[in-house]
């Protein structure tokens, strides 16, 4: 969403070391790796042989039901992750684990605070927003941002914004539900619904954060709702929000967004990680709250799409405004990078 940020822009990111679990993946070049099933999304660019080798991560928790009868899992032995970041010089780590995988999210973290890595986690378990957490990477003087990220126009922010719209005009929001589904392996993988409870809070959340006040839980429903195989990596949302109007009369409203899932994030992804190197530069730990907000579902604090904008626009002008959620005033160790 921004061309630079701090000087950086897209092509200043180096991808130094990778991780997976899949047998098709494991010591074969990221290049082959990203295309390799059952990665099923648009391909809109060719990328070039990077040489680097993606190594054997630990499963954890990470392979549910579904997706095991969708990926073989490899036979190699897990790697030290943390040396490997060492060794690499990576600076900032990205998690894109399967929803539900919350061992192996905490274990990914563990790794960062090990290595002195920055952490983007940009799926639904609570590590940037959980207080604890947070303290530990600002004691480290590290950056952590998330938790779950949000596409660049999907089907979150666009709830968000029907409800902020329907409240700005007078219209009181009684009752609402997003239906998603899609068929990439993260919507399979969602079939399990004993791993979906953290995405179902993160989505509700986000949305319900917006309204002034509170709804009866059996008025909202937000989260995912089927696998489609032959949808490929397309996600289609279904949208109703229902109110009432002056004089109390009824007004509804529905709407259909349709997006390729993957790609609908990486740009969101890449401002992120722009954030962090420029948390990193500054010296700043602990968890982000600006652009968290802004690129996240469930940051620390949920603020408005447009002050969460603002908030980030701020910290990218390295203004310092004795505001916590330009992430400023945190005393911290300088970054060990």
């Amino acid at each position: 969403m921004h061309e630079a940020i701090g000087g950086y822009r897209a092509r200043d990111i180096e991808l130094v070391a990778a991780f997976d679990v899949a047998r098709n993946k494991v010591g074969v070049d990221v290049t082959e790796a990203l295309v390799a099933l059952p990665n099923n999304t648009i391909r809109f660019a060719d990328v070039p042989r990077l040489g680097v080798s993606v190594q054997r991560g630990p499963t954890l928790d990470g392979l549910g039901r579904y997706l095991r009868q969708m990926v073989r899992e490899s036979e190699a032995e897990a790697v030290p992750v943390a040396r490997v970041l060492r060794e690499r010089g990576a600076e900032i780590l990205i998690s894109y684990l399967p929803v539900g995988a919350e061992k192996a999210t905490r274990w990914y973290a563990e790794q960062c605070l090990e290595a002195g890595c920055a952490f983007i986690n940009c799926i639904p378990v609570f590590i940037a927003s959980d207080p604890l957490w947070a303290r530990r990477f600002e004691s480290e003087g590290l950056p952590v941002l998330g938790d779950d990220i949000k596409s660049q126009l999907g089907a979150t922010i666009l709830h968000r914004t029907l409800v902020t719209l329907f409240e700005s005009r007078g219209i009181r929001v009684e009752r609402t539900y997003q239906l998603n589904f899609g068929g990439n392996a993260d919507f399979a993988n969602m079939l399990e619904r004993e791993r979906l409870e953290s995405k179902k809070l993160s989505k509700t959340r986000a949305v319900t954060s917006q309204l002034e006040g509170a709804l009866p839980e059996d008025c909202v429903h937000v989260g995912p709702s089927d696998h489609v195989p032959w949808l490929a990596d397309r996600k289609l949302a279904h949208i109703r929000v229902e109110g009432t109007g002056f004089g109390g009369v009824p007004l509804t409203c529905e709407l259909k967004l349709e997006v390729w899932d993957s790609p609908n994030s990486a740009g969101v992804v890449i401002d992120a990680v722009r954030c962090a190197k420029l948390a990193l530069d500054r010296g700043i730990g602990g968890a982000i709250a600006g652009p968290s907000a802004y690129f996240m579902k469930s940051p620390p604090v949920q603020y408005s799409d447009e002050e969460a904008r603002h908030r980030t626009e701020a910290f990218i002008r390295a203004e310092r405004e004795g505001d916590e959620g330009m992430g400023f005033n945190r005393p911290c160790r300088a970054s060990r990078i």
